[in-house]
């Protein structure tokens, strides 16, 4: 890690927060209105951060606590968002029951970690959470049966801007988090969103998926085959995470979908196609383009050229195909990854009018 990446500073995700509203709140019910302010939990990793209360609300039957997320230096979307939980006494012997308060979503599609119905709090943050009731009910001598209701303030617009729809997670937020620790650009995070999708996908028994690099090549997609968003997969640059899992888990039929520059990192190799993380090989391109037909003076053209696309415009000017050699060598790739499983796969390279200007190994018609 570089001195600059190992500078930003981490944060703490929302499973952290809903632990540690949770806790106070539950101390709160059991002390008849004692908040403690910073309250501190303990992580999977060992660490005890503490957390200050944005939030005090006490009820008698209830209290309810809040923590407002720092997710330190990501550009996470739920960063700033008020994290609360409300605790009330459950019924003896219930244990620990979660609800989703206002601005947590629930699970209606399967192939998630949780069962149809339930709120969307992910299993760590709810093993975190049935920790620390189980902790004070224990210093308090009581059975520790609980009503745990966890929202985010403003949740469910900010769910607009994560893939929750896609995953069948409907009126808001996840609770997420296996490490309650915020890594600055982690790409854990959006990989764990793709391994979802994929178990969605094949969970609500779709025969075809469409994994994109990105908006517009998606839509390019999605002009093709129409399909349901359980079947969109954010692939982004992780062209090596999406096929790997895909690669334990098929889908019938794989549509992937890319620009050209991402797509000739593919077609050479790369699987994380991201700028800071692979580029683009001109002289590998420029080789391609003389295969396609390009003159001596194009193949010169093109190791010159600024970017690809400007080596791809160079040889769209020029009548050469290079986009479809980039097509099938990226679908080469693409079946290497699949390992033989059973996935009929094709290759779509988009430009930045959104039009499909290459396909290889075009899928059969679907019966």
């Amino acid at each position: 890690m570089s001195s600059e990446a190992s500078a930003l500073r981490r944060g703490w995700t929302t499973g952290a927060c809903a632990t540690a509203a949770t806790k106070a709140a539950y101390h709160a019910l059991l002390t008849g209105g004692e908040f403690p302010d910073p309250v501190a939990i303990r992580l999977p990793g060992g660490q005890e951060p503490g957390f200050a209360l944005a939030v005090e609300r006490f009820g008698g039957s209830s209290a309810t606590a809040g923590v407002i997320k720092d997710a330190g230096d990501d550009p996470d979307v739920t960063h700033g968002a008020l994290v609360l939980a409300t605790v009330r006494h459950g019924e003896p012997g219930s244990g620990v029951v979660f609800r989703a308060g206002a601005g947590v979503g629930t699970v209606t599609l399967p192939g998630l970690q949780l069962a149809v119905g339930e709120p969307a709090i992910n299993p760590v943050p709810r093993r975190l959470m049935r920790a620390v009731v189980a902790e004070l009910a224990e210093l308090h001598g009581v059975a520790g049966d609980a009503i745990v209701e966890i929202g985010v303030e403003g949740g469910e617009e900010i769910a607009k801007r994560t893939w929750n729809g896609r995953l069948g997670i409907v009126g808001g937020l996840s609770i997420l988090g296996t490490t309650g620790v915020v890594i600055p650009y982690s790409c854990s995070a959006w990989i764990a969103s793709i391994r979802h999708g994929i178990d969605v996908a094949r969970a609500t028994r779709q025969p075809h998926a469409i994994a994109a690099t990105g908006d517009t090549s998606e839509r390019a997609a999605q002009r093709l085959y129409d399909l349901p968003g359980s079947a969109l997969l954010d692939m982004g640059d992780f062209a090596g995470a999406t096929l790997k899992h895909l690669a334990r888990n098929p889908v019938p039929r794989l549509t992937l979908a890319g620009g050209f520059a991402k797509l000739s990192k593919l077609a050479a190799g790369h699987l994380d196609l991201h700028s800071a993380r692979s580029q683009v090989d001109l002289d590998r391109l420029a080789e391609a383009a003389r295969a396609a037909g390009a003159d001596d003076a194009l193949v010169a053209s093109i190791r010159s050229a600024n970017t690809a696309l400007h080596a791809f415009q160079l040889t769209r000017d020029a009548g050469v195909p290079l986009a479809d050699s980039v097509a099938a060598d990226a679908l080469r790739v693409v079946q290497e990854q699949l390992r033989g499983a059973a996935v009929e796969a094709e290759v779509l390279v988009v430009d930045r009018e959104g039009e499909v200007v290459a396909r290889a190994g075009r899928l059969s018609p679907v019966e």
